[in-house]
């Protein structure tokens, strides 16, 4: 199913943020600030930044879409995303993808690519480095542009991150790396794939701004095809192109697509095998997708025009039955009694639900074959 769509304005608001503690200037120079996964920044007497960083350019490994989302609630956020993350021979070796720039640029979230500076060897393994630091004054002098940048939005600002500076920050990849390789003793990746990927991220550039990208493509119809343990579907995995405020196509995958009717169903799930309730930061990274999907008009398979009911489903081998956020108290309370929730997962559940009726999108828990018939209800 080829799915079609417009994004025009973004209207959410998050319900489970946590309390993002406020830096200054100093505390990000001496990297005391990166101690929190998203912070404040205190830029000046007028000027804050709401600060999310990646612990790797990887989508599926630390949840960093859960550290973006508690950044959504404020103006100017600003997500810091290594463009590359050697672990050394013997470890993972992760480059930054276009993908993700434009998800973020979608979210209106400001991306500064950067680089590690410094790491230390592992205790545990001979050809593996831990404790990466960023570059933190590279990160500042990127700051500082972004405070003066006269283009306000996150799609112009991050294009020109990857266009302009992606090239340099490439260059002092191979540098440091090459530094820390000597200083540790620990032999690390080829940097031949660096040179590659450097071409690969401007391709996808040029492809955007023609609006074709292929090789996006081609990744979303992979990942179409893919279903992870984290991701008990029942149907068909679908791809949907979205068309932002300013005319860019950007291409994704969603976890489950039907169509009932004049309903179309855009499910995103989260499955969890030994507890009763996915992960907080499972949650949160379903979420993230529900901010696009609960602002998407003008959706439309192969040219018919449909309603779109934004879904979450959070499952679980451990549950019987199912109940939603659509449902009244009395029901919802006779689901956690039949599945003995305790206060915390009781009080969870209740805080997802509260997500979903404020931002118009549908929260389904329940065992790990939730079917379309069950949830297929207007949102009000």
């Amino acid at each position: 199913m080829k799915i079609e769509a417009q994004i025009e304005n973004i209207k959410y608001s998050p319900q489970l943020q946590k309390q993002l503690e406020t830096f200054t200037l100093a505390e990000v120079s001496r990297g005391t600030a990166f101690r929190r996964s998203s912070f404040i920044l205190e830029y000046g007497p007028q000027k804050s930044f709401a600060i999310s960083h990646w612990r790797g350019p990887k989508r599926s490994r630390t949840y960093p879409y859960a550290r973006v989302y508690d950044t959504l609630g404020f103006e100017n956020r600003v997500t810091i995303i290594p463009f590359v993350k050697d672990e050394g021979f013997d470890g993972d070796h992760d480059f930054l993808q276009w993908d993700t720039v434009s998800l973020m640029s979608l979210l209106r979230v400001y991306v500064i690519p950067a680089y590690y500076k410094s790491a230390t060897k592992s205790s545990k393994y001979p050809n593996k480095i831990t404790n990466q630091q960023f570059d933190y004054q590279y990160i500042l002098e990127r700051l500082d542009a972004l405070a003066q940048f006269n283009q306000s939005d996150a799609v112009h600002w991050n294009l020109n991150e990857v266009q302009q500076q992606i090239v340099i920050v490439a260059k002092r990849v191979a540098l440091h790396y090459g530094r820390i390789s000597r200083r540790t003793g620990v032999k690390l990746h080829s940097l031949n794939e660096l040179k590659r990927r450097i071409k690969s991220m401007l391709d996808d550039v040029a492809n955007y701004r023609a609006y074709s990208r292929a090789q996006a493509q081609s990744a979303q119809f992979r990942e179409s095809q893919t279903t992870h343990e984290s991701e008990r579907v029942t149907g068909e995995k679908s791809l949907i192109t979205i068309k932002n405020f300013i005319g860019g196509y950007y291409y994704w995958t969603v976890d489950e697509a039907r169509i009932v009717d004049d309903k179309l169903l855009l499910i995103e799930k989260k499955n969890s095998k030994g507890k009763v309730l996915p992960s907080r930061n499972d949650v949160k990274d379903a979420f993230v997708r529900m901010v696009l999907f609960a602002n998407l008009s003008n959706v439309t398979v192969e040219g018919t025009e449909y309603n779109p009911i934004p879904v979450v489903g959070l499952t679980s081998d451990r549950l019987r039955g199912y109940c939603h956020s659509q449902m009244d108290e009395s029901e919802i309370g006779r689901f956690f009694r039949r599945n003995k929730f305790n206060g915390r997962q009781r009080q969870a559940a209740e805080q997802y639900f509260q997500e979903a009726r404020v931002n118009r999108f549908v929260v389904v828990i329940g065992s790990s074959k939730i079917h379309a018939e069950q949830i297929l209800f207007p949102v009000q």
